[in-house]
């Protein structure tokens, strides 16, 4: 449509105000990409929804995997934060925060020490990769744990809330009579009452796989200790494990009859890590080393989701590459290049995340630890490049390991850089805002949730994962974001 020009001098004004206004209106600048607006609250931050949803940002397309290649075998559980758990009291709440932290500091001091443990051995040529691949060693620190799934032990199944845990291999669970037995949320599993449980003795080759063991009477006994003092030891059986309506015969299991620390009413934990023994791995063949997890948000009252076999792999994903560290093979470790704030990428050598040929160094993607773990030298310029883009807002004092805080006590809604992790492969995950920005108290305290590595190893904690779709594919090699969230 074309329009005359004006003959009257007040069309023209008119026509010249309006061109005046249009001109206004391509000139404002819009809501920039590499920044989020936030609703503030009391007790906890929280992304508007009606303005952006969490994303996941990705350059490369060829790295898709449709659901095609992949069968349609599929175990689904739900997932709940241990605060959702019935054991959970609300005088407990106030103290959560401090205690989800010291448990922190723990599993990632347990997994420093580990790894670094390995790495000594290598280079006085004292270790053997056989020998640690076999080794029944979890990566919880604290069988506490931070998320939960509800599953069947025995026939009749007995239900039970068991830990999960991606750096563990082995299953285990409380086993009656108990020598001793901390105090957990359902009834103690009793083998005598289950007509599946079978002892393994002790010249049998799953027995073969424990590192710490020994045998009683011919049957085959374990032992799992945990960085914090926490222990189980009992003997090893097969035995049903049910999820919904489908029951999964022989699997490897630890009954505990001594164990000791704070489990946080689970009965056991659910090993989901890459060795043999893990659930994973005994599942083998029947779900191919594939599940699927999405980590249910704090401050919703929803629950999350666990997936196990290919049909869980979601079409329209998109997959990095997932490493393999033969002297940490209960680890997902994946390709970082980098870290960006406010949609920059911060200025640190790549060769900052990976892994040494020592086993050493590395990015661990892990479930039970809950802040994500920079090397100091990487944390400090991400954090220098996320504070330079908020000295707009109110800071607050450090808050235990949290050294860049904000007091937001009265804010309606701010303004925040987005923070984005840059893979090795290509493709870009941008966080969603309560992913990075957490609430550490009712008074309006948020707190960046990254901290310092105390060595050169980075890991990608829960508090990050939360809200998106993870699948780990480890039969091809591979590490999925997306495209669902939760």
């Amino acid at each position: 449509m074309f329009l005359k020009h004006p003959s009257s001098p007040l069309l023209l004004l008119l026509h010249l105000l309006f061109l005046a206004a249009a001109a206004a209106a391509l000139a404002r600048p819009s809501l920039p990409p590499n920044f989020l607006y936030l609703n503030v609250k009391p007790t906890k931050l929280e992304l508007n929804h009606t303005q952006i949803l969490p994303t996941l940002n990705f350059s490369d397309a060829h790295l898709q995997v449709t659901a095609q290649k992949f069968h349609n075998t599929t175990l689904k559980l739900n997932l709940l934060h241990r605060d959702k758990l019935p054991h959970v009291h609300a005088h407990r709440h106030r103290h959560a925060f401090n205690e989800r932290i010291k448990r922190d500091a723990i599993r990632v001091a347990t997994l420093v020490r580990r790894l670094s443990h390995t790495a000594a051995a290598v280079q006085d040529n004292s270790y053997k990769v056989a020998n640690f691949a076999t080794g029944v060693v979890s990566g919880m620190e604290e069988g506490s744990g931070e998320f939960f799934v509800r599953v069947g032990v025995g026939s009749p199944p007995r239900s039970q809330y068991m830990v999960i845990d991606s750096g563990s291999d082995i299953v285990w669970v409380q086993c009656q009579p108990c020598t001793q037995c901390y105090q957990q949320s359902d009834p103690v599993f009793n083998p005598a009452d289950s007509s599946s449980f079978a002892g393994v003795s002790c010249g049998s080759a799953v027995c073969g796989r424990l590192d710490n063991t020994d045998c009683h009477a011919g049957r085959c006994r374990y032992e799992v200790s945990y960085g914090d003092g926490s222990y189980t030891k009992g003997t090893l059986a097969l035995e049903t494990i049910t999820m919904g309506q489908v029951m999964i015969r022989d699997v490897a299991i630890g009954c505990g009859h001594t164990n000791q620390g704070m489990f946080i009413g689970a009965a056991g934990l659910l090993g989901l890590g890459g060795g043999s023994m893990s659930f994973i791995g005994q599942l083998g063949g029947q779900t191919g080393g594939a599940f699927s997890y999405c980590l249910v948000s704090r401050d919703t009252g929803s629950t999350g989701t666990l997936e196990f076999g290919r049909g869980a792999m979601p079409v329209g994903a998109t997959w990095i590459s997932l490493i393999r560290n033969p002297r940490a093979p209960s680890f997902y470790y994946i390709g970082l290049a980098g870290v960006g704030v406010g949609g920059v990428r911060v200025p640190i050598p790549e060769e900052t995340f990976q892994l040494s040929e020592y086993g050493t160094n590395g990015v661990v993607m892990d479930t039970g630890t809950a802040v994500t773990r920079l090397p100091t030298a990487a944390y400090e310029a991400f954090r220098d490049a996320f504070t330079a883009q908020t000295n707009n807002l109110p800071r607050a004092g450090g808050v235990s390991i949290f050294d860049t805080c904000f007091d937001l006590n009265g804010f309606e809604s701010i303004r925040v850089p987005t923070v984005s992790f840059y893979f090795s492969d290509g493709p870009v995950l941008t966080l969603p805002a309560k992913n990075f920005l957490i609430p550490v108290n009712g008074a309006g305290t948020f707190c960046l949730a990254f901290a310092p590595s105390p060595s050169g190893l980075s890991i990608i904690g829960n508090i990050q994962q939360e809200g998106i779709q993870i699948s780990i594919d480890g039969a091809n090699g591979f590490v999925g974001f997306g495209p669902n969230v939760c």
